[in-house]
């Protein structure tokens, strides 16, 4: 019997070297190749002529001639759905981008589509008024004609069933990815603040990741090294903070680093993990923090809130971060990280995700609609629950009759 073929869609590509879809990817390839034939779509803009292989840990790749990020975004998941619809079984789309396809598939093929809506993204500050039109839209339509559909944290679920009224799915991320590296004699001479304590963020430089919020803060709280990692000439909101705070001596900024190595020895040696992020699901950069035992500082919202169990310290101002980082003592922060290590040992592997992924994959080949959020007892007969609700009247007392 042949193994059903998998389409994974709206990645930059493989082998990941961009975000938390891509690391996704390759984990969920490298675990499940065995038993699905996976075809991974990926960007020809990022990949240069000779970085652009044919297969890739038992995934066929193709590649798509757009950007798989911004307004090319729709294009590119587009056309990688209505290709992937010739020869696989179900559609694994990561973002809500080609979303508008959804219904046309659900109308005229019985391909299965399971979709992961990314966190809240029409409400991100980045993009424009007629961005977040569309891309609300485009959720609504996700969430709607998919058969299955993905929350990476329960918050997101919650916001999906009071919504739409139906059962996402909470799949969060992997983190075991990342290693704890011991520095060596180069890395002190390239890094020197490795010698000192240190507070780390790694992100893109965007408004909702309050990158104005951590800087600002540390500029105030200058006892203490900020290194900070980011995309920083991607935007205006980007150069110019980076030129505002080039020269505050105790923040470091670096553009991204995508060697796995260099970027685990930055982060996993440092004191602390600043998490900024005020929108979307659960973070990457937020989970790897955890697994690498780092005491984490996150921005006051309910996804960051779930994602660390409510155990982590937060901040909801400049004012806020500067009087948390002045009253973590030692014992504090070793309590801290040791939280934080539990959490994502127990939560945030990737052979976890991975098998529940492939339940998705069952449960999406075995099944015609979409699961909601309402009752069974729905569908029960009216004078069966009439009866049912007079019987538990007559047999209960309210909590003010105890």
């Amino acid at each position: 019997m042949k193994n059903k073929r998998i389409a994974i869609i709206g990645t930059v590509g493989l082998p990941a070297k961009y975000g938390g879809f891509e690391t996704l990817a390759d984990h969920l390839v490298s675990n499940l190749s065995d038993k699905y034939d996976f075809t991974v779509y990926c960007s020809k803009k990022k990949y240069k002529k000779e970085e652009q292989l044919v297969s890739y840990k038992g995934a066929k790749l193709h590649y798509i001639p757009l950007e798989a990020n911004g307004i090319q975004s729709i294009p590119y998941d587009s056309l990688s759905i209505l290709h992937a619809l010739m020869k696989n079984d179900v559609l694994l789309i990561l973002g809500v981008a080609g979303a508008w396809l959804i219904p046309f598939i659900r109308l005229f093929t019985n391909k299965k589509v399971i979709i992961s809506i990314d966190g809240i993204e029409w409400k991100r500050d980045k993009w424009s008024l007629l961005a977040k039109l569309y891309l609300w839209w485009s959720e609504m339509i996700a969430v709607k004609y998919s058969h299955i559909d993905i929350s990476d944290n329960e918050s997101i679920q919650d916001y999906t069933a009071m919504r739409y009224k139906t059962l996402s799915r909470v799949i969060e991320y992997g983190a075991d990815h990342t290693m704890k590296v011991s520095p060596i004699t180069d890395d002190f001479e390239k890094y020197p603040f490795l010698k000192t304590s240190y507070a780390v963020k790694v992100c893109r430089i965007e408004p909702e990741n309050n990158v104005h919020l951590v800087l600002e803060a540390f500029k105030i709280k200058k006892d203490m090294a900020l290194v900070f990692v980011g995309n920083w000439n991607n935007s205006d909101y980007g150069q110019k903070l980076k030129e505002k705070y080039k020269d505050v001596t105790n923040i470091h900024l670096f553009d991204p680093i995508y060697n796995q190595r260099e970027i685990d020895l930055i982060r996993g040696n440092a004191t602390l993990y600043i998490h900024g992020h005020s929108a979307g699901g659960t973070n990457p950069s937020l989970v790897e923090a955890m697994y690498l035992k780092l005491p984490v500082l996150a921005f006051e919202v309910s996804y960051n809130i779930t994602t660390t169990e409510g155990k982590a310290v937060y901040f909801s101002s400049v004012e806020d971060l500067v009087e948390e980082l002045g009253t973590l003592s030692p014992l504090k922060l070793i309590s801290l990280a040791n939280e934080m290590a539990l959490i994502a040992e127990r939560r945030y592997t990737w052979k976890n995700i991975s098998n529940l992924y492939e339940l998705l994959i069952k449960e999406a080949l075995s099944i015609k609609n979409k699961v909601g959020v309402t009752s069974e007892l729905q569908n029960l007969d009216a004078s069966f629950l009439q009866e049912f609700q007079l019987l538990h009247i007559n047999n209960s007392n309210l909590f003010y009759e105890n």
